[in-house]
């Protein structure tokens, strides 16, 4: 290869034979398999489709649907949602992805990234982004931008012999480099690879949940194996083994899964208004759970740009002079930098023609134009203070104490300070061999910029501090340059700051004392922000990270929820769990807040769930120890739609923000054991009870039964009418339809204790609840189950054949009783005084 004319044709074909290609993957996050699969075949749901295969099997087809239908909804919506946030991303990656213009075989070609291969001589100029790993070659002088791989806002001067890491960008010059580490050799991807693995870090709600359900898991297992070999020690058909199977594994609360999900769901439907877009579907709870949010400084807190902000006019100089004069500096200028853009935004200006000029460069912090016209005459310079002050005249250091205590007041306020000067007698910026010289200057004016923030970010710091949440600005660049910074978002002036190098001569324990003490932290290295973060979750802390670049990835990962930005690398967006779109922390708020609603409403949900099951399971332990048959169906398990999933999703999408409370296990037992006890009690006496009656009162003859009735009864059981075991199996039936109807009126009751709407209903909760919707949510739930009560062809369905008026009024006063028995426990507290908790 030539370094003026690049590879040959045969030359790329043969280094894409030996696999030294750039393949890249423009896609985000996980494939749309690993999302399909990793939602459908959880334990929970595989379980489900065990009993679900079985029942079919035995031609239980409505069985089969009530066990395995909520499971495949659960894993339909968060599917959907995941893949929703996945193709976003995609077209995010895809707009951002950089064309590449490679010179091959002596000419210059348009080509994609994955295009290219190792030795590639690849041109860049100013805006164009380093995609692979290489060398600079020839005569061009270029200004990099690394940020994105370090957190330096500083740019570094790159010429013949320097390396050019990919995922930085070119600022200003133009000149080439050749490919040598492509593909997963490259510095970006060597930096993110340890972040690919796909990893779900559940929330504390979450753990709490889960920890419940496998608790409840291992009940129902015992009793399952217990209750299933009994049945077969007393001969049960093998359909009416897999009905209790059904049964007891419906003890599980599912639907506390779908519950989570559909909150997740329109949680991050709602903050997608907001301008945040959800990749993992727990992340918005995950925000509101936050005791340390540490983000980076270049990209993240700002939008890496400059803001003109004001003069500070020096000696004799006046406004009306001083401000042209700047406004046709940075518009005459034919190299440009962040800075100039600045400046030619916030001021008016003419481009002149210029007859002398030395751009600014790092090593030099400053940039010089002659003017030779009628318009204006003379040598302008712009730059650092530092480096201009020595070339200032001597008159002008009278005021030296004035400029330096702007100067130093400005700073203060995290603002930069440039020197503005010139010199209209001389128009020339080089002497006699060609060398940059400059002449004795007169100072014009302090120019102060700041940098722009992102949208909403001060307002967004102030508003996480309130609410007691730890902010830490952990950065790769300059420790003073963060600190001010830091100053204009709002954080006080007396923060400590500790750097990288200092960081990295410290014991493991005064790491991580450094941690929680300082809240600036800047020089980090990729790794040390990662252990900055594992120092926090070691400490039992709740970890967010907001990042954009590359060197941010490995933090992002490793925090308890992760954030990027839109306009950040493709790498930070890939791992993190919330992206912020359009780069507004607008967002972020408003998430905090809906996280909050989403643990208030799933821990309402928490009671309801865990209510019906703990009674279920006493109930169907009570009945096996007294000899009777199995107390439910699956047709009456499907009850709980009504008795508990529709009430639990209203009430979380009812909910108003609260914090999770360490108490909520607790809680739980002290609203749960009443309910479940005197549930159970009253349950199991009207099961005996109605079980006793109706076997007395049919025998074993089909007296007063209707056709459908009978047909019913025959395909539930397996047992012919007329046979022995008929009264057994007519009296079962019609005890279940009793308790089913019993525990369900019973659990609309509930509502009314989690959300009173007057003092009457005051037990568990001391206050009258504001919000009204719940108490019409039960009104017209219980008027539901009349409907489906009262209609045949829907109380066969369900399982509640319809009963003689008086044995129904007869229930409904059982209700009313049980109402009063726990509004008493709760008032009087009577669990707390038997257990001595009071």
């Amino acid at each position: 290869m030539s370094p003026l004319t690049g590879l040959s044709e045969s030359e790329v074909q043969t280094r894409q034979a030996q696999g030294l290609g750039n393949k890249s993957d423009t896609h985000s996050g996980r494939s749309y398999w690993d999302i399909i699969s990793g939602n459908l075949f959880t334990f929970f749901n595989n379980l489900l489709f065990v009993i679900g295969a079985a029942l079919i099997s035995m031609g239980r087809t409505n069985d089969a649907l009530t066990s395995v239908a909520l499971g495949l909804f659960n894993a339909c919506i968060s599917t959907l949602q995941e893949i929703r946030a996945k193709r976003q991303l995609d077209q995010i990656t895809l707009v951002s992805h950089p064309a590449v213009t490679v010179v091959r075989a002596a000419k210059e070609q348009t080509i994609e990234p994955s295009q290219l291969v190792q030795d590639d001589l690849i041109r860049i100029g100013a805006g164009d982004q380093v995609v692979v790993d290489g060398e600079m070659v020839g005569a061009g002088v270029l200004e990099i931008d690394e940020s994105l791989l370090t957190g330096e806002s500083e740019l570094i001067k790159k010429q013949a012999g320097d390396a050019l890491l990919s995922g930085s960008f070119c600022v200003t010059g133009e000149g080439y480099y050749v490919a040598q580490k492509v593909g997963a050799a490259s510095f970006a991807n060597q930096l993110t690879a340890t972040a690919r693995q796909f990893n779900l870090i559940q929330t504390p709600l979450q753990k709490q949940i889960s920890f419940v359900v496998r608790l409840v898991m291992l009940v129902v297992g015992l009793m399952s194996i217990i209750i299933i070999v009994a049945g077969l020690l007393e001969g049960f058909t093998a359909l009416r083994l897999v009905q209790i199977a059904a049964v007891l594994s419906g003890q599980v609360p599912y639907g506390l899964f779908f519950m989570i999900v559909v909150a997740y769901a329109l949680g991050a439907s709602t903050i997608a208004k907001q301008g945040a877009l959800v990749q993992q579907t727990n992340a918005i709870e995950s925000l509101s759970n936050i005791d340390v949010l540490c983000t980076d400084k270049t990209g993240t807190l700002t939008a890496n740009r400059l803001l003109f902000h004001d003069l500070y006019l020096l000696g004799q100089a006046t406004r009306e002079e001083v401000q042209p004069a700047l406004g046709d500096f940075v518009h005459s200028a034919t190299v440009g930098n962040q800075t100039s853009e600045a400046l030619a935004t916030g001021l008016a200006g003419a481009s002149l023609p210029l007859v002398d000029e030395v751009p600014f460069a790092s090593a030099r912090k400053w940039s010089a134009l002659a003017f030779d016209n009628g318009q204006r005459r003379g040598v302008y310079v712009m730059g650092a203070v530092e480096m201009l002050k020595p070339h200032l005249l001597a008159a002008a250091t009278t005021a030296d104490s004035d400029l330096m205590q702007q100067v130093q007041q400005w700073s203060d306020l995290g603002l930069r300070v440039l020197l503005f000067a010139y010199q209209p007698d001389q128009i020339t910026l080089h002497n006699a061999a060609g060398q940059i010289e400059l002449p004795a200057l007169v100072p014009l004016a302090l120019i102060s910029l700041s940098d722009e923030l992102r949208p909403q970010v001060r307002e967004t710091i102030e508003a996480f501090t309130q609410l007691g949440i730890e902010l830490k600005v952990i950065s790769g660049d300059n420790p003073r340059t963060v600190a001010a910074l830091a100053k204009q978002v709002g954080f006080p002036a007396d923060v400590k700051l500790v750097s990288g190098p200092e960081l990295a001569q410290m014991s493991p324990a005064e790491f991580d004392q450094a941690a929680i003490d300082a809240a600036i932290f800047g020089r980090i290295s990729p790794e040390q922000k990662e252990r900055l973060v594992d120092a926090y979750l070691r400490q039992g802390k709740y970890v967010a990270m907001m990042g954009d670049g590359v060197n941010d990835v490995l933090s992002l990962k490793k925090a308890s929820l992760g954030i990027a930005m839109q306009s950040g690398s493709s790498a930070a967006r890939n791992v993190a769990d919330m992206v912020l779109l359009n780069d507004s922390f607008a967002a972020l708020k408003p998430a905090f807040y809906e996280g909050r609603r989403i643990v208030s409403g799933m821990s309402t949900a928490l009671y309801l769930f865990l209510a019906r099951v703990f009674t279920s399971t006493l109930v169907i332990i009570a009945v096996t120890m007294l000899g009777l048959s199995f107390p439910f169906d699956p047709a009456q398990v499907a009850l709980t739609t009504f008795t508990v999933g529709m009430p639990a999703f209203f009430l979380t999408i009812w909910a108003k923000p609260q914090k999770l409370s360490p108490q909520l296990l607790s809680s739980l037992v002290r609203f749960v054991c009443p309910v479940a006890i005197v549930t159970m009690l009253f349950g199991v006496g009207l099961y005996v009870f109605d079980y006793n009656s109706a076997f007395k009162a049919l025998g074993n003859t089909q007296r007063a039964l209707p056709a459908q009735v009978v047909t019913t009864f025959e395909s539930y059981t397996g047992v012919t009418v007329g046979s022995e075991g008929f009264g057994s199996a007519a009296a079962t039936i019609a005890a279940q339809g009793s308790l089913s109807i019993f525990i369900s009126c019973a659990a609309f009751l509930l509502i009314l204790f989690l959300e009173p709407p007057a003092r009457f209903f005051l037990g568990w909760r001391t206050e009258v609840s504001a919000d009204k919707r719940p108490a019409l949510l039960a009104a017209l739930l219980f008027v539901l189950f009349q409907v489906i009560y009262r209609v045949p062809l829907l109380g066969n369905y369900f399982g509640i054949l319809e009963k003689p008026e008086s044995l129904f009024w007869a229930i409904m006063g059982l209700v009313v009783v049980w109402f009063f028995l726990i509004r008493t426990i709760w008032r009087a507290h009577l669990l707390e005084r038997f257990l001595d908790l009071t």
